[in-house]
C-alpha cells in the first residue's frame, strides 16, 4: 500500500503540472489584448499600458511567463489577477460558495440515484425501472447551459418554488435549486451504474446462499447486495467531482453564484491569465486528492482488491 501511494502521489505530481502547462499554453494562445479587454471600452494611457505590460510580463515569450508563474506558485504565491487582486484571496473568497454548491449536488445527486437505482435494479423490466431508463437519457441529452437557463426561467421565476439568483452568503434553500441544476450532470449515470450493480449482484451465487438460509429478502438485499452494489458507486461520485466543478462555470454564472465557476468565466472572458491558471491549479489539486482518497477508499470497501 504504501509503494502505491508514493507512487500515486509521483504521478500527480506530473499531472499538476502537465495539467497547468496545457491551460497555461491555452490562455497564451488565445489572448489577444488582455489588457484592453479588462478595462472594456474605456481608454487607457500609453503609461498604463506599459505599466501593466511590465507587472504581468506581457512581453515575454511563454515560457518565461511559464516560469515566472510556477515559480511564484511553488512558493505558494498564486499570482495577481489583472484586477490588482490576490488569485489567493479571491480563491478563499470563493472556494466556500463552491464546496457548499458542490456538496449539496452531490448529496441530491447521490440519494436520487441511490434510491431509484436499488428500485430499478431490484425491479427489472417493471414501469418504474422502464421510466427511470427514459428519464435518465432525456438528462444526459439536455447540456447543462440549456437546462440551467430553463430551470431558472420555469422554477425561479414562472412557477416560483424557488429563489431565481443566489449570492455569496445564500441559504440552502437558495441553493437548491442551482445544487439540483449541478447534480443532474452526473446523477443520471450513477443511477444506471447502481441499477446494473445492484442487478448483478442479485444474480451473485452469496445472494442465492443467503436466501437459501432463510434470510429475509430485506436483510439480503439491506446487508449483503446493497453494501457490495456500493462500492462502483462510490468511485464514481469521487470522479464526478470534475464533472460538477466544470458544470458549476455555467450554473454559477446562471445563478449569480460568485464562486469558483463564475470567477472562471469572468476571467476567461476578460482573457484574465493568472485568475484563470491559479483557479484551475487549485481545481485540479482537488480533483487528483479526491481521486486518491476514493482509491483508498475502495480498497477498504473491497478487501479483495490489493494495492502493492
Amino acid at each position: 500500500m504504501f509503494r502505491y501511494i508514493v507512487r500515486r502521489l509521483l504521478q500527480m505530481v506530473l499531472t499538476f503540472f502537465g495539467a497547468t502547462f496545457i491551460v497555461y499554453a491555452l490562455m497564451f494562445a488565445v489572448q489577444d489584448d488582455p489588457i484592453q479587454a479588462l478595462v472594456g471600452e474605456r481608454p487607457i494611457t500609453e503609461s498604463q499600458r506599459a505599466a501593466l505590460t511590465e507587472r504581468y510580463h506581457l512581453d515575454d515569450n511563454f515560457f518565461a511567463q511559464y516560469w515566472y508563474y510556477m515559480k511564484g506558485l511553488l512558493t505558494g504565491d498564486f499570482g495577481t489577477s489583472m484586477t490588482n487582486r490576490k488569485v489567493s484571496s479571491m480563491l478563499a473568497d470563493a472556494w466556500p460558495v463552491t464546496m457548499r454548491l458542490a456538496l449539496l449536488a452531490i448529496v441530491i445527486a447521490a440519494t436520487i440515484a441511490i434510491l431509484a437505482g436499488v428500485v430499478s435494479g431490484i425491479r427489472r423490466g417493471s414501469i418504474f425501472d422502464n421510466a427511470t431508463l427514459v428519464i435518465t437519457l432525456i438528462v444526459l441529452a439536455m447540456p447543462i447551459v440549456v437546462l440551467a437557463p430553463l430551470a431558472q426561467l420555469v422554477f425561479g421565476i414562472k412557477l416560483g418554488w424557488f429563489p431565481a439568483t443566489a449570492g455569496k452568503n445564500a441559504t440552502l434553500w437558495q441553493l437548491l435549486l442551482p445544487a439540483g441544476v449541478l447534480a443532474s450532470l452526473v446523477v443520471a449515470t450513477e443511477l444506471r451504474v447502481t441499477r446494473a450493480s445492484v442487478a448483478e449482484n442479485l444474480r451473485a451465487d452469496y445472494v442465492r446462499t443467503a436466501r437459501a438460509k432463510g434470510l429475509t429478502g430485506a436483510r439480503v438485499i439491506g446487508v449483503h447486495v446493497l453494501r457490495n452494489s456500493l462500492i462502483p458507486v462510490i468511485t464514481l461520485i469521487g470522479v464526478d467531482l470534475g464533472a460538477l466543478m466544470s458544470g458549476a462555470i455555467v450554473t454559477e454564472k446562471v445563478f449569480n453564484i460568485p464562486g469558483v465557476g463564475f470567477n472562471l468565466f469572468r476571467g476567461i472572458r476578460t482573457e484574465d491569465g493568472p485568475l484563470v491558471v491559479g483557479f484551475v491549479s487549485v481545481l485540479v489539486i482537488v480533483f487528483l486528492v479526491v481521486n486518491l482518497v476514493v482509491d483508498l477508499l475502495y480498497a477498504a470497501l473491497d478487501p479483495r482488491i490489493r494495492y502493492e
